[in-house]
């Protein structure tokens, strides 16, 4: 059982350049929602479950291309013992049914440090609850940077590092502690732009806690306004 997989090209060019021109754009883009070690950190966030999944993209039309990839179970198999991987999971394992989508926009010398993402546990009133795993596409790496890295790790047992590339896909177990290095080098004001999904599976009772859909966003109420009205125009 791997602790974490990659794919190189996880998205066409055309198709990776019109996410991230869009996602950078957004008039949503702030301080990051995020508290603690993502501090200094950019970006929006976005929660959904299943059932809220077509009013995400009816409202973000330029996600459904990437989220019929990072939520494809083929995408991620390779996180399963091999047993479930020749013979098909498990019944009794869920397959995730939560999602927590953000941006995330690192500027030279910023980084995140070492956590274990949990982010819908208090919404969902599951104390302990992590990702079944998370899911990181890199948007956007600064050319001629150096560092950056996404550092895996078990405790204190080092698992891996991932350099990111543009397109790259990472899925990696939700259980895992890691970090993002900072970055050095790269055009001025360059930035490091990732997108990451924290995929859960709740049972129906902590579901039923969670909004089908919200976006978390510390843009201010004018953002929502304009997003309101572009989509009433």
């Amino acid at each position: 059982m791997s602790e974490y997989v990659t794919h190189r090209g996880a998205l066409p060019r055309e198709a990776l350049e019109s996410l991230r021109g869009a996602l950078l754009s957004s008039r949503f883009v702030a301080r990051s929602p995020l508290m603690g070690t993502f501090q200094g950190s950019r970006g929006f966030a976005l929660i959904f479950t299943e059932a809220g999944r077509a009013t995400l993209e009816e409202r973000f039309p330029f996600l459904r291309d990437y989220l019929a990839q990072v939520l494809e179970p083929r995408s991620w198999r390779g996180l399963l013992p091999w047993r479930e991987r020749l013979l098909g999971p498990r019944p009794e394992r869920r397959r995730p049914n939560a999602f927590y989508l953000n941006l995330l926009l690192l500027e030279a010398g910023r980084g995140v440090g070492r956590h274990i993402d949990a982010t819908l546990q208090e919404p969902a009133g599951v104390p302990g609850a992590t990702p079944e795993h998370v899911s990181v596409l890199y948007l956007n790496v600064p050319e001629g940077a150096k560092g950056g890295a996404l550092v895996l790790s078990r405790g204190q047992l080092a698992l891996g590092e991932v350099r990111p590339r543009p397109g790259m896909l990472v899925h990696f177990r939700g259980d895992l502690t890691h970090e993002v290095r900072p970055f050095t080098g790269g055009p001025e004001s360059a930035l490091r732009a990732s997108l990451v999904c924290e995929q859960y599976a709740f049972a129906p009772e902590a579901l039923a806690r969670l909004p089908a859909f919200r976006i978390q966003s510390k843009a201010g109420f004018s953002a929502y306004l304009e997003e309101h009205r572009a989509r009433g125009s």
